[in-house]
């Protein structure tokens, strides 16, 4: 039976696919990590009180790094190099999405402007990481391995989502709320189709990896391309909306540590 359950209970099993989503999770969360921490560094003198919370979330998203690192080193697996095409944050940033990684790399400080655009591409990027990561809560949450990871970064990937809304929320009470609505549906748009590329990369390398027939391959295939559809008919508002979260202040405090795997 072709289920989300089965289909990453298979990855999970493989050494090798094993390898490649762990490698593409670790170098994901560690570049999400490099972009806070420069931001935070960067922010200008009108936001200078946001800058622990965005360091905040870099540290948790290097934390989230680090954890899946961990992940390998415990099945004695080694990182392997994430294909071009399955970079998802790299890819955002080729297609317009969220702070350019040259401007990030000078030390110019960033306008208030930039800081809503962070804002708003983190609204939009950390609402599919909090689905993603409840997906797999969902079912391995009590796995002997995986369980502790996995509910740590969905509560921190909540987190994230909740600060972003809460956030943005101030800026649009400031006078802002046409520009962030804005640039939330721009920043949606791209990012669904990223996400559906990335998707249809991903899938195709875990079906070499794992031999999959054709048949297999062509329904997973014609899956993700009908989620595509989906969001970009009306799903991409989900990750629009603003709302007051029910987390208030929820990276106001220090990053958790990350569990120790033996």
């Amino acid at each position: 039976m072709l289920s989300a359950k089965n289909l990453f209970q298979e990855i999970l099993d493989d050494d090798e696919s094993f390898r490649l989503f762990c490698s593409i999770a670790a170098g994901g969360e560690s570049q999400g990590g490099w972009e806070n921490g420069r931001i935070a560094a960067l922010v200008p003198a009108s936001q200078r009180a946001l800058a622990p919370k965005i360091a905040r979330h870099g540290a948790d998203e290097d934390k989230h790094g680090r954890i899946f690192d961990a992940l390998l080193r415990k099945r004695g697996l080694a990182p392997v190099e994430v294909p071009h095409e399955t970079d998802y944050t790299m890819l955002l940033e080729k297609y317009g999405i969220g702070l350019a990684h040259e401007q990030l790399g000078r030390e110019e400080p960033l306008a208030e402007g930039d800081i809503i655009t962070y804002l708003a591409h983190s609204r939009v990027t950390e609402q599919r990481a909090s689905e993603q990561m409840r997906l797999l809560r969902k079912y391995f949450a009590d796995h002997p391995d995986l369980g502790r990871a996995v509910r740590m970064i969905s509560n921190d990937e909540d987190n994230h989502l909740a600060y972003c809304h809460e956030e943005l929320l101030r800026f649009a009470r400031s006078g802002h709320g046409r520009t962030i609505q804005s640039i939330l549906r721009e920043c949606a748009l791209g990012e669904i189709r990223v996400y559906r590329d990335v998707s249809l990369a991903v899938m195709d390398h875990m079906g070499r990896i794992l031999g999959w027939p054709r048949a297999k391959a062509a329904a997973l295939a014609a899956g993700i391309h009908a989620v595509y559809a989906y969001e970009r008919l009306v799903g991409w508002r989900r990750m629009v909306s603003l709302a007051p979260p029910e987390r208030r202040d929820a990276l106001g405090g220090p990053a958790v540590p990350a569990p120790e795997y033996g």
